[in-house]
């Protein structure tokens, strides 16, 4: 252009290759839109049919559970040795005088067979704090230990793996105020007699 139009500020028109840029972005955004959408509905696809799979997997582990032990409905039966057929050595390893012999006389009248009376042996002497120590042979401990222990439940019980014969010793201890009431022995003694069930082998349902 010339003469007298002169063109003047920092803008010029925009001409026509300008539009067809703009077109250009356009269908690029629009592609990439389409594309997104396409990947989109395919991982869903994905999780619609592998979900089925997960799902079974866990409701199998689930099926697959122990189911809690149930008692037998055989009882078994405990062989538990009568008083009469346990011989007891009562031995005092206290200062006080006399409590050996006293012992002995009580469990004597609640069936027991009454073996040695007398001092307790030096390894005790003067060193049971407790009620008593009961000490017997290794198959003592669920056969005629327990049956002595309901006369003194306080009293703590051991084991001597070269001890000889079946006879278990009382060792009467610092703490000792005497045996438990006949009565609540006598119940101790029953329980010890009675069935008990046993638990069934756990089983697992899958």
């Amino acid at each position: 252009m010339g003469g007298q139009y002169k063109i003047t500020g920092d803008k010029y028109p925009r001409m026509r290759p300008a539009r067809r840029r703009g077109r250009l972005a356009a269908l690029g955004v629009a592609c990439a839109t389409v594309l997104g959408v396409l990947g989109w509905g395919t991982l869903q696809l994905i999780d619609l049919f592998t979900g089925g799979d997960k799902a079974s997997a866990v409701g199998a582990a689930a099926d697959c559970r122990p189911t809690p032990a149930k008692a037998n409905a055989t009882p078994a039966a405990v062989a538990v040795p009568k008083p009469a057929q346990v011989t007891v050595n009562v031995l005092n390893a206290t200062t006080r005088s006399g409590l050996a012999q006293k012992t002995a006389d009580e469990l004597k009248k609640r069936g027991f067979r009454v073996g040695d009376v007398g001092n307790a042996p030096k390894e005790y002497d003067k060193k049971v704090k407790g009620a008593g120590v009961l000490v017997g042979p290794a198959a003592s401990l669920k056969s005629t230990l327990p049956v002595l222990g309901s006369q003194l439940p306080g009293a703590e019980r051991r084991t001597d793996a070269v001890r000889e014969g079946a006879a278990v010793d009382l060792i009467i201890g610092d703490g000792f105020k005497g045996l438990a009431k006949r009565a609540d022995a006598d119940a101790t003694l029953a329980s010890l007699a009675a069935p008990r069930p046993t638990p069934a082998a756990e089983k697992k349902s899958c």
